[in-house]
């Protein structure tokens, strides 16, 4: 048996619930880790309330950790008792010790702690599809990020900005403006205070941006657009204040013949070539100092309620990561 946080119902913070739970046998192809530390992502929160639904309940929430491996399956290849790895997208995470199949993990370098890892491979993975994969962000652009002082955020700034690019970022008060612009955010936008599009065009000269990073979702949909240059990219990947509303494709074209995505980690890490390349390349830049993983709060696994009820206020910035 294994403690670990699970839901039986759908609804608010209070339906996580701390308890043992039997973790099961390895199979082939898996291996039996001791998580040393975990990930708190929005995703988590919207697969609690029902959102991204889970199917049949009870089910363990989290999807990224990095631990230590303590059994070796038949037939696995390229992972031994004692490495130390991390995963992404693995529905299960909020547990002391799990069972998980080699083909989600990868190893850790000894210069990336495992507080680190746990903090950034979810968000850092998100944040190189997003910078390199769906618009390739080069030296000169200027870009919009929603959330910058959050965990995807800051990786996202401060990566931008490590590629040559002027970062515009919307964030939610004169505290966190100063932890962007800390990270690399040249221009940030009190969105309380502020007109987004207005601001933006009087940052650009009037032309927009080329590109969008919204992971707010149905409050600043149409506000996103409108900070768009033609033939600009809307990245929309999060649902932070719900779900977008259904729209018509038509109302691209006379925005400027806009284009308009909904991007995931899970499609970008499917396979093992597209993991590798993720999580290679956040390696990399996080190594080489380019980018700085922000652990700005950590909570013992049991208290992860109070994880959920603080992120969900907007209390929390950069990274944070739950101790089992």
């Amino acid at each position: 048996m294994t403690k670990a946080i699970r839901i039986h119902e759908y609804g608010g913070p209070e339906v996580l619930k701390y308890e043992d739970v039997d973790i099961g046998d390895v199979g082939p192809g898996q291996v039996r880790l001791r998580q040393t530390a975990i990930g708190l992502n929005f995703i988590d929160v919207y697969q609690r309330t029902g959102l991204y639904p889970l199917g049949d309940l009870p089910k363990t929430l989290g999807m990224e950790a990095a631990g230590v491996i303590e059994e070796v399956g038949d037939g696995v290849e390229g992972f031994a008792v004692g490495d130390r790895v991390a995963y992404a997208m693995g529905l299960g995470s909020y547990a002391e010790e799990r069972v998980w199949g080699t083909d989600r993990l990868v190893k850790l370098p000894d210069g990336i702690d495992d507080q680190t890892a746990a903090a950034m491979m979810l968000q850092g993975m998100t944040a190189y599809y997003l910078l390199r994969r769906t618009y390739d962000v080069k030296a000169g652009d200027t870009i919009l990020v929603y959330a910058a002082a959050g965990g995807v955020g800051l990786i996202m700034c401060q990566w931008a900005k490590h590629l040559g690019a002027t970062v515009i970022g919307c964030v939610g008060s004169e505290e966190k403006a100063e932890l962007a612009r800390a990270n690399g955010c040249d221009h940030p936008i009190l969105y309380r205070d502020e007109n987004i599009p207005e601001r933006v065009k009087e940052i650009t000269g009037g032309e927009g941006v080329p590109v969008v990073y919204d992971s707010i979702g149905k409050d600043t949909f149409m506000d996103s657009l409108d900070c768009l240059r033609p033939f600009g990219l809307l990245a929309t990947f999060g649902n932070a204040s719900g779900p977008v509303d259904p729209i018509s494709p038509a109302m691209l074209g006379p925005k400027g013949s806009l284009y308009l995505t909904r991007t995931t980690l899970a499609t970008h890490t499917a396979t093992r070539e597209l993991l590798n390349e993720c999580a290679n390349a956040l390696f990399d830049v996080v190594q080489a100092g380019h980018v700085k993983i922000n652990v700005n709060q950590t909570y013992p696994l049991s208290e992860t309620m109070q994880a959920h009820t603080d992120l969900e206020a907007r209390k929390t910035t950069g990274s944070t990561v739950i101790l089992p």
